[in-house]
C-alpha cells in the first residue's frame, strides 16, 4: 500500500534559524497521525508545510503519491481545521458548510446532499440557520470539522482543534473525532501539546522537541518503550518516574541498586543479565511500583519504602516517595493502607522498566 503522505528529508528554516530539521515521516491510507511536542517544538509549523501555508526549505513532500512540495494549498486535496475555527461571522451555519463547494462550483443538489449528510454525522442539523456568534466553543467546532467533511479531501488536517474548550467538552469532542475517524477511515494529521489527547486518537504518534522527531511510532509503542529521558518523561500522565540508580552484573542477572536519603539503599534484581553502565537511570511508570497482592507479575520485586505524600484520586491513590534524590510516584488502589511517614512494602514489575544512558538520555534496552 503507497503512503497516503510521506515527507522526506524536509527543512524549515526563517532566515538562518532552523525551525524543522530532516523530518522524515509516512502514513498510510486511513492512518490517524498526531504530532505532539511541547509548545515551540515546531509541529503546527510541520502542519501548515503539509497544508502549503509555509513553503519547505529543503526536501520533498507527496500526497497521494503526488509530489505536492510546490503546489499551492487548493491544489492539495486536504482540508484543514483551524484552532480559530475560522468560521465566517455573517454566514449561516449552512452557508459556513457549503460555501467551499459553492466557490469550487458543485452543484446547488451535490451541495445540499453533503451538507444534510455532514449535519447528520456531527449532529447539528438544529444549527444550520444560526450564525456562528450563536454558537457555543464545542458547536462551532462542529461546523469548522464539517466545512472539511464536505469536501471529502485525500487528508484532512487539525490544529489544535480542542484547545479552546472546556476540559469535559475537550473529553467528548475526543471521542466524536475518535468515533468519526473510524466511520470514516479518512487519513488525519492531528497537531496537539496534549500528551493524552495523541494516545488515546492517534493509529501513529510523532513526538518532537526543537524541531527534531524524537520518536515515531504506536501508543503502545511510545508509552512502553520510549526513545529516550525526553518521551519518556513527556508521554503519560503522572510521567514515567525516571530514577538514577547504580546497575552491576551479579550471577542471577543484574542487581539495580536505588540510594535513599535515610536508609539502605533499595537493592532490586532484573532476571537478565543486561549490558548496562554502572551509572544508569531506571524508567519506571506509576502504575508499575503497586502493592504485592495487586502485582502477579514474575518480574516482580519487593522493597520497603518510605511514603511521603499520599493522594487519594478516586479510583486510585498516588502515593510520592523519596528514591535516588528524585520524587518517585506509585500509583496503587483507591483501598490501600498506604500511610505519610510509614514503610510501604511496595511492588516493582522490573519487567517493563525501560534504562537510560544518562550523558545522552538515549534508551539502553
Amino acid at each position: 500500500m503507497a503512503p497516503i503522505l510521506e515527507i522526506k528529508n524536509l527543512y524549515k528554516n526563517y532566515g538562518p534559524v532552523e525551525i524543522l530539521k530532516d523530518i522524515n515521516v509516512s502514513i498510510d491510507p486511513g492512518d490517524f497521525l498526531v504530532l505532539v511536542g511541547p509548545s515551540g517544538c515546531g509541529k503546527s509549523t510541520l502542519l501548515n508545510c503539509i497544508a502549503g501555508l509555509e513553503p519547505i526549505s529543503g526536501g520533498t513532500l507527496q500526497i497521494g503519491g503526488q509530489n505536492m512540495t510546490d503546489v499551492s494549498p487548493k491544489d492539495r486535496d486536504i482540508a484543514m481545521v483551524f484552532q480559530s475555527y475560522a468560521l465566517y461571522p455573517t454566514m449561516t451555519v449552512a452557508k459556513n458548510i457549503t460555501f467551499g463547494m459553492k466557490v469550487r462550483g458543485v452543484d446547488q443538489a451535490t451541495q445540499e446532499q453533503k451538507l444534510k449528510e455532514v449535519a447528520r454525522q456531527l449532529q447539528i442539523e438544529q444549527l444550520l440557520s444560526r450564525r456562528p456568534g450563536q454558537l457555543s466553543g464545542g458547536q462551532r467546532q462542529r461546523v469548522a470539522m464539517g466545512r472539511a467533511l464536505v469536501r471529502d479531501p485525500k487528508l484532512f488536517l487539525f490544529d489544535e482543534p480542542l484547545s479552546n474548550l472546556d476540559a469535559k467538552l475537550r473529553v467528548e469532542m475526543r471521542t466524536e473525532i475518535k468515533e468519526l475517524h473510524q466511520k470514516l477511515g479518512a487519513s488525519m494529521v492531528y497537531v496537539t501539546h496534549d500528551q493524552i489527547e495523541a494516545m488515546t486518537l492517534a493509529t501513529k504518534i510523532v513526538v518532537m522537541k526543537g524541531g527534531v522527531i524524537q520518536q515515531v511510532g504506536s501508543p503502545a509503542e511510545i508509552y512502553n518503550r520510549p526513545a529516550n529521558l525526553f518521551v519518556a518523561d513527556f508521554m503519560g500522565n503522572p510521567a514515567m518516574n525516571l530514577i538514577p540508580a547504580k546497575a552491576m552484573k551479579n550471577g542471577e542477572g543484574t542487581k539495580i541498586e536505588i540510594a535513599r536519603k535515610d536508609g539502605a539503599p533499595i537493592v532490586l534484581t532484573d532476571a537478565k543479565n543486561r549490558d548496562l553502565p554502572e551509572d544508569v537511570i531506571i524508567g519506571v511508570r506509576p502504575e508499575d511500583i503497586a502493592e504485592p497482592e495487586f502485582r502477579a507479575s514474575q518480574d516482580a520485586q519487593f522493597a520497603e519504602c518510605m511514603v511521603d505524600i499520599v493522594e487519594p484520586a478516586g479510583a486510585d491513590t498516588f502515593v510520592v516517595m523519596q528514591m535516588g534524590g528524585k520524587q518517585v510516584t506509585a500509583r496503587l488502589h483507591a483501598e490501600t493502607s498506604a500511610t505519610p511517614g510509614q514503610m510501604q512494602r511496595l511492588a516493582f514489575d522490573l519487567g517493563k522498566v525501560s534504562y537510560f544512558a544518562p550523558d545522552s538520555g538515549h534508551r539502553l534496552n
